[in-house]
């Protein structure tokens, strides 16, 4: 404002100098470059351009979880290991080539991360709505708030405007994801990272209410922890070898209860000493976030609600806006 005010000021005061019109340019060519480089996300993005997004990539998230009820959380998951990793750019979705390494043979994601496919079917789809203008980053935004609501969880506005990096980072994908066997403080200081608060961290760990995990991730906490229920752990040890590389990819829910509902029985789990990875039970294991664990066991309410505003700023995470990267035609290569 100011800005423009003295540019308006330069132009309609005839005593004023060349000078101080160039600069007063100079300032607002300044504050417009400023202004376009922090550009928002916005929930109407595509509203104009490409008004049946919406729509189409519902139709396809119901279709693959229909198939397969465990691919909501897959998808959910995809988009959490995307925006924890130089941000919501849609990093995750590219291949390795002979000349780039891409991020799916990290740690957290190799034999793991699944539901590349249906993001494929997603971009299929919306391309013949709309070719060329939504971003893979924002499909996966959206399919993860789809996938919630298909399994019963609340819905919420997601915003979008994401492009698509050119990029990936294996480094930074096996450093910045945490591992199932992080202590609490260790948890903390990831989701801290990312701009996310020790809140958001509980609620967004609540996105364990659905899916599966592999032997190899809960093995230690079922054979060397004490902070686990004696009949929950021979109960998944029954199907998760003690010895290493054995059974590795044996899966077990994450949830005993309802593992392919959207609910708060995740927390009610960790209360009774059944979460399934370390990573869960230390969230309620007499330490900082004991209450919160309680108060979403007590009220779904709570968890949907926070849940919904913890994804909203996890999909705030460093996002690519106005020219900064691009919208790949095929998520799984940059064009």
């Amino acid at each position: 404002y100011i800005y423009g005010h003295g540019l308006w000021h330069a132009y309609l005061n005839p005593m004023a100098s060349s000078s101080s019109i160039a600069m007063a340019t100079l300032a607002l060519v300044v504050l417009l470059l400023l202004g376009s480089s922090s550009a928002q996300l916005s929930t109407s993005y595509y509203s104009s351009s490409c008004p049946d997004l919406f729509s189409t990539v519902s139709s396809v998230v119901q279709s693959a979880i229909s198939k397969e009820r465990r691919m909501g959380a897959s998808l959910l998951r995809l988009f959490f290991h995307d925006c924890f990793v130089n941000g919501c750019d849609g990093s995750i979705l590219l291949d390795d080539t002979s000349s780039f390494t891409g991020e799916k043979t990290a740690n957290p994601n190799q034999n793991s991360v699944r539901g590349f496919d249906v993001v494929d079917d997603i971009k299929t789809a919306v391309e013949k709505v709309c070719p060329g203008v939504v971003s893979c980053a924002d499909i996966l935004a959206i399919a993860a708030r789809d996938s919630v609501v298909t399994l019963g969880g609340q819905s919420w506005n997601v915003k979008l405007g994401r492009r698509d990096s050119t990029t990936a980072s294996l480094s930074a994908a096996n450093n910045n994801i945490p591992p199932p066997s992080s202590s609490l403080i260790n948890l903390i200081s990831k989701f801290s990272d990312q701009g996310l608060s020790t809140k958001d961290l509980v609620a967004l760990s609540g996105a364990h209410t659905i899916g599966q995990a592999r032997c190899i991730t809960f093995r230690a906490h079922i054979y060397n922890d004490a902070n686990i229920d004696s009949g929950f752990a021979k109960t998944r040890q029954s199907n998760c070898p003690s010895t290493a590389g054995s059974g590795d990819n044996n899966l077990a829910p994450l949830d005993l209860q309802t593992p392919t509902t959207f609910d708060n029985n995740y927390y009610k789990n960790l209360i009774s000493t059944k979460g399934l990875l370390h990573s869960d039970q230390v969230l309620y294991n007499g330490d900082s976030t004991d209450s919160q664990v309680t108060a979403y066991s007590n009220s779904p309410g709570s968890f949907y609600s926070d849940f919904a505003a913890a994804m909203i700023k996890m999909g705030d995470i460093s996002p690519l806006t106005g020219s900064s990267g691009e919208i790949r035609k095929n998520c799984r290569k940059i064009n």
